[in-house]
C-alpha cells in the first residue's frame, strides 16, 4: 500500500538519497563544465591569438615579397621587353633569365615563401633558377580563372607546377596572386603568383588541441578551407550555419555552443584574422570536451545507486518491526469498517506479541471491537423498530385525509337522491378502504395500486361530472412489478383540487409506464402551475424533511410531501422526482421508482 508507514519510510529515504546525491553531482558536473568551459575558452582564443600573429607575419612577408617584386625596375625593364613586339628573341630570352635571377634573389630573403612566378598571358612563365617556361596549360587553370574573372587573390592548398618543375615536391601550396603593371586583373599582361607550403600553415595549426578530437581549419573569407584537411567538409556541414553566423557577425573572435542535425552538442571557437577576412574555426563535441567528467558523474551516479540499495534494505529492516502489527491493524480497521467484525478480529496480532505502543493499541481496538459491535446491534434494532413506526404513522396519515372528502361526498349525493352514484361510490369507498387497511403492506403490487387509483377516480367522475377530464393510462408495466403503497392517489387528488381551484374545467393525465429500470408515474393537471423558484424548493424542503417533520406539521395539504417522504425512506437514492411547470401552464409531476417484483407475506421493514 503507498499510504503505508513503511512506503513512506522507504520513499523518505530514497527522496533523501536521490535528491542529495541528484543535487551533490548535478553541483560537481555543472560547476565542473564552467571551469572547464573558460580554461577552453580562454586556452584555446589564447592558441588562436597566437596563430593569429603567426598568419600575419608569413602575409606580411608576402606582401613585402609581391611589393618588392611589382615596383622593381627590373620588372618593369623585363616587362616592356617582354611586351615589346619589336624584340628579338635573344633579348626577350635574356630578359627572362635576367627577372629569373631576381626572382631567386628577392625569394631567397624570405624564409616562409616556398617559390615566385611571372605568368604572362600569351602562355609564358617566369620562376626562380633560369626557369623559363613557354607552356599555354596554366590558362585553363582554375586559379588562373578565378583570379581573371572574379579576382581571387588567394589560391587554396594546391598542386603548383612550378613546385614540380622546380623542387620537384607535389606538396601542396597556398599562393598569393598580383597583377604586374596594372591594378585590375582584366587589363594586366602578367600576373604574379607568390606560393607558401601548406605545411608552413597546417604544421602549427596542427598543434592547437580541442579535446581528443576537436580540430582546428583555417578558411577564408568564403567560408572554404585554406589547407589541405580532409575531414573539414564532415565538420563544416555539422556546423555550417554556425560558421556563416560567426563570419557575418561582428564579433571578432568568440565560443558558440549548439545542437548539430544529429542533436549532439557541439562547441564553435573561431577568431578572425584582421588582414584578408580569414578565420580560425575550431568544432569539437561537447562529450568530447567532458569526456573525464561525463565518467566522474557516471561514477556517482553508481555510488549513489549502491547507497540506494544499502538505504532501501535498512529501511525496509527499521519499518517491518514497526510497519507489520500496524500494517494488520489497519486492515482489521478495514473490515470493521464494512461491519466484518469477525475478520477483523481474526486480522489483529495474538496478544502479548507486540509488547510496545502498538501492541497497546491493538489490545485496545479488539476491546473497542467487542463494545462497537454491541452497540452497533442495539442501535440497529431500536432504529428499525422507529423507522417501522413512523412509516405506519405516515402511511395512516393518508386514509382520513381522502375518507373524509369521499364521506362529504356521498352526504351531497345521499340529499340529490342519486342512488345509483351513491352505490357506486359506496361500492369504489369499500374497495378502497378494504386496500387501505391493510397497513402491515408497505410494498404492494403495482396492478393493485392501479386497481386503487381507478376506484379513487370513479369516486371523482361521480362528484365532478362533466366538468372533470380524468384519464388513466398504463403502458408496458411488469407483470409482477410492486411499488410502494398509497403513491399516485395523494398526486391525483392534489391535481384535481388545483385544477378547480382555479379554471371551471380539471383536466388531470395520469401515466404509468416503464423506462429502462424504473417505473414512472407521471401526473399531468392544468392548474395554475409553479414558477422555477417554487419548484425547487417544493423539492429543496422534500430532500431536507424527516418523516417527523412531516407527521408533526399542522398544514392541511400533506400529499406531495407525504408521497415524497416516504419514497425516499424507502427506495433512498434510487428515486427520483421531477417536477415540470409554468405559470398558469399547468403542473407536471413525474416519479421515477425502481422497478422491484412483488414478494408474499414479506413487509418493508422485514426486507431491510
Amino acid at each position: 500500500m503507498f499510504y503505508s508507514l513503511r512506503s513512506r519510510l522507504i520513499l523518505f529515504f530514497v527522496l533523501l538519497f536521490v535528491l542529495s546525491f541528484s543535487a551533490l553531482s548535478l553541483l560537481i558536473f555543472n560547476e565542473s563544465r564552467t571551469i572547464i568551459r573558460s580554461y577552453i575558452e580562454s586556452s584555446a582564443l589564447e592558441k588562436m591569438n597566437e596563430y593569429g600573429s603567426y598568419i600575419d607575419m608569413v602575409q606580411t612577408q608576402i606582401y613585402d615579397l609581391a611589393s618588392l617584386i611589382f615596383n622593381s625596375d627590373q620588372t618593369d625593364t623585363w616587362d616592356n621587353i617582354a611586351s615589346d613586339t619589336s624584340a628579338t628573341e635573344g633579348e626577350k630570352m635574356l630578359a627572362h633569365i635576367q627577372m629569373s635571377k631576381f626572382l631567386t634573389q628577392t625569394t631567397n630573403s624570405y624564409t616562409s615563401i616556398s617559390s615566385v612566378a611571372l605568368y604572362r598571358r600569351e602562355g609564358l612563365w617566369v620562376s626562380m633558377d633560369n626557369q623559363v617556361i613557354k607552356e599555354s596549360s596554366f590558362l585553363d587553370q582554375s586559379w588562373y580563372k578565378q583570379f581573371r574573372d572574379e579576382t581571387v587573390r588567394w589560391v587554396p592548398a594546391h598542386t603548383d607546377d612550378v613546385e614540380l618543375k622546380i623542387r620537384r615536391s607535389d606538396h601542396p601550396v597556398v599562393s598569393m596572386l598580383m597583377p604586374i603593371g596594372a591594378f585590375e586583373p582584366k587589363q594586366a599582361k602578367t600576373l604574379l603568383k607568390v606560393n607558401v607550403s601548406a605545411d608552413y600553415f597546417l604544421e602549427p595549426l596542427s598543434r592547437i588541441h580541442l579535446g581528443e578530437s576537436g580540430t582546428m581549419y583555417l578558411i577564408d573569407q568564403h567560408g572554404s578551407p585554406l589547407l589541405t584537411q580532409a575531414d573539414y567538409e564532415t565538420s563544416a556541414n555539422l556546423a555550417k550555419n554556425e560558421v556563416a553566423r560567426a563570419q557575418a557577425g561582428r564579433s571578432k573572435q568568440g565560443v558558440v555552443y549548439f545542437k548539430n542535425n544529429q542533436g549532439e552538442a557541439q562547441i564553435l571557437v573561431y577568431k578572425k584574422l584582421a588582414q584578408n577576412g580569414w578565420m580560425l574555426v575550431g568544432i569539437v563535441p561537447e562529450s568530447d570536451l567532458y569526456a573525464p567528467l561525463l565518467k566522474l558523474r557516471n561514477s556517482i551516479m553508481v555510488l549513489a545507486a549502491a547507497l540506494l540499495l544499502i538505504s532501501l534494505f535498512v529501511a525496509f529492516w527499521l519499518s517491518n518491526g514497526i510497519t507489520r502489527p500496524l500494517s494488520r491493524l489497519v486492515s482489521a480497521m478495514r473490515h470493521v469498517q464494512r461491519g466484518d467484525f469477525d475478520s477483523a478480529e481474526s486480522r489483529l496480532p495474538l496478544e502479548g506479541t507486540v509488547r510496545n505502543e502498538v501492541g497497546f493499541a491493538t489490545v485496545t481496538f479488539r476491546n473497542m471491537i467487542g463494545r462497537l459491535r454491541q452497540h452497533i446491534k442495539t442501535e440497529f434494532e431500536l432504529k428499525l423498530l422507529r423507522q417501522q413506526a413512523e412509516y405506519k404513522a405516515l402511511l395512516m396519515q393518508i386514509n382520513p385525509h381522502f375518507l373524509f372528502n369521499t364521506l362529504e361526498l356521498l352526504s351531497s349525493l345521499a340529499m340529490q337522491r342519486r342512488t345509483d352514484d351513491t352505490v357506486k361510490v359506496i361500492e369504489s369507498l369499500g374497495k378502497m378502504l378494504r386496500f387501505g387497511l391493510r397497513i402491515s403492506d408497505d410494498l404492494v403490487a403495482l396492478k393493485e395500486e392501479l386497481k386503487y387509483v381507478h376506484d379513487y377516480a370513479s369516486i371523482l367522475r361521480i362528484r365532478f361530472g362533466d366538468r372533470l377530464w380524468l384519464s388513466v393510462e398504463e403502458d408496458g408495466l411488469p407483470e409482477q412489478a410492486a411499488c410502494v403503497k398509497f403513491v399516485l392517489q395523494p398526486l391525483l387528488e392534489n391535481a384535481v383540487k388545483y385544477s378547480f381551484a382555479h379554471r371551471t374545467e380539471a383536466r388531470v393525465s395520469v401515466r404509468v409506464y416503464r423506462r429502462d429500470s424504473h417505473v414512472v408515474m407521471s401526473v399531468t393537471d392544468n392548474g395554475p402551475g409553479m414558477t422555477e423558484e417554487q419548484i425547487r424548493e417544493v423539492l429543496e424542503e422534500a430532500a431536507a424533511a424527516r418523516p417527523d417533520q412531516i407527521l408533526a406539521s399542522r398544514e392541511r395539504q400533506i400529499g406531495l410531501g407525504n408521497v415524497l417522504a416516504r419514497c425516499r425512506l424507502y427506495y433512498g437514492s434510487l428515486f427520483e422526482a421531477h417536477l415540470d411547470s409554468k405559470p398558469g401552464g399547468g403542473m407536471r409531476i413525474e416519479l421515477m421508482l425502481p422497478i422491484r417484483e412483488v414478494y408474499n407475506d414479506v413487509s418493508l421493514i422485514d426486507r431491510g
